[in-house]
């Protein structure tokens, strides 16, 4: 029995929250099925098979509208088109009177038309309608148009990308928030100095660094100088714990209030716009094989956190000390330093958040933030670590990060309404706890 129970644990402590993510992903999916109209090169790929039957040598018309995708979808299938053998008459990306007049000088070349390749919006235009009436030489083309296919919306790329930059903010801080509750500790001051570092950082660029005009170089010199100053902050918030034996929560209550209030006075209650175009690099701009740069950032703070606390020995120290402090202060282990890392480091990446949320919105604000730290510490909980400390990974926050996304997604994509959204993320935050003890009651250690 003690066996079971302990493989039960160990089950529940390292797989249990990846088999809610998987479970839920799998439901939002079902839930979620749709017909999805194809765009872009994947609409050009559905019609290929569809064209290429009706022999090589046949004529192709290809119509689209002047959107970005659209004219994607044109250029993909004028090149596959080509590729099959068939023969393209001509290419139109505009509006219905651009169509007119490709039709009208195919028309008077007196040259037929077997196939016109449109777009489904293109296709119900009233130019498109009675064509060998209107235009006799054409013959009778079919329209052609990409066909609908079943997907979930849940899984589109684009759904997906959103869950994963809706996350990237409370993600990071939740990486952070990891350090301070292994060691037993809570950081309530995280969302507010996600506000005073885009504060800071948009101000120094405003009245300091150029505005508008202010180059790469002094936007990174700006994201340094907030990022610097939630580190100070943490660290003063870490001393008060440290040296004074103040509870985390009143410590980071006080800095909470101080440092939203810092932000309303820097910003004088007012948003900060006056920052160049490149400021949004980092928040919406793309990398390799299209993933956000602020995703790649959120893997590397994880990465980073992950090889900390398994490979090093102040890794090692943090578990020591969130498990029994005066254990670890008799074994040598300095706890009053590694309390002073754990929140100086939680609050750096919070000083990143803010920073990353700027870019996101190209502005600072002194409400940015608000209510981010619940979230950041529903993460953590949810993720495994324990709130009473020396157990948890920054995996298992990842893993916590992206339920509680998945959550909301899913919920917005379904239509339940905010309210009742809210209720739902209290529960999950409630069966995480539970979970909790659970692990505690199955685990070696329990009474039996």
């Amino acid at each position: 029995m003690t066996n079971a129970r302990q493989q039960l644990a160990t089950a529940l402590r390292h797989y249990g929250m990846a088999g809610v993510l998987v479970l839920l992903c799998a439901f939002f999916s079902a839930v979620t099925i749709r017909d999805q109209q194809l765009s872009g090169a994947e609409a050009a790929d559905s019609l290929v098979d569809q064209l290429s039957k009706a022999g090589k040598q046949s004529t192709v018309l290809v119509i689209a509208r002047a959107t970005d995708e659209d004219q994607q979808f044109a250029k993909s299938l004028r090149v596959r088109l080509e590729t099959a053998g068939l023969v393209v008459a001509g290419v139109v990306t505009g509006e219905p009177r651009d169509a007119r007049k490709e039709l009208q000088r195919i028309n008077d070349n007196g040259a037929g038309l077997a196939i016109i390749a449109a777009t489904p919006e293109c296709a119900t235009w009233t130019i498109l309608a009675d064509l060998p009436t209107k235009f006799p030489a054409l013959g009778n083309p079919r329209i052609v148009s990409p066909q609908a296919s079943r997907w979930p919306v849940f899984l589109t790329r684009q759904n997906l990308l959103n869950v994963a930059n809706q996350i990237v903010v409370v993600a990071i801080l939740s990486a952070g928030l990891t350090f301070v509750i292994l060691t037993r500790g809570i950081d309530l001051s995280v969302g507010s100095l996600i506000a005073l570092a885009a504060v800071v950082a948009t101000r120094l660029v405003r009245d300091r660094l150029g505005g508008t005009e202010a180059t790469g170089a002094s936007l990174v010199l700006a994201a340094l100088a907030g990022l610097a100053l939630c580190t100070l902050i943490g660290l003063a918030s870490g001393a008060v714990v440290v040296h004074f034996n103040l509870p985390s929560f009143i410590a980071t209550l006080a800095v909470m209030q101080a440092a939203s209030g810092l932000a309303f006075i820097l910003s004088q209650g007012q948003s900060i716009y006056e920052v160049p175009e490149s400021s949004a690099w980092l928040g919406r701009g793309t990398g390799l094989f299209g993933l956000p740069h602020a995703v790649t950032l959120m893997l590397l703070v994880f990465a980073a956190a992950h090889i900390l606390l398994t490979r090093t020995v102040l890794g090692r120290h943090l578990y020591a000390v969130g498990g029994n402090e005066q254990a670890a202060r008799l074994s040598g282990v300095p706890v009053g330093r590694v309390k002073l890392f754990a929140y100086a480091a939680c609050a750096a990446l919070a000083g990143l958040g803010g920073i990353v949320m700027a870019s996101q919105l190209k502005s600072g604000a002194p409400t940015y933030g608000t209510s981010y730290e619940l979230y950041a510490i529903a993460a953590v909980v949810v993720g495994g670590t324990s709130l009473t400390g020396g157990q948890g990974n920054v995996l298992g926050t990842l893993v916590g990060a992206l339920i509680i996304a998945v959550i909301n997604n899913g919920m917005n994509l379904t239509g339940v309404e905010s309210y009742t959204q809210k209720v739902v993320l209290g529960l999950v935050i409630l069966a995480a706890v539970l979970l909790d003890r659970l692990k505690g009651r199955f685990g070696p250690n329990a009474r039996h």
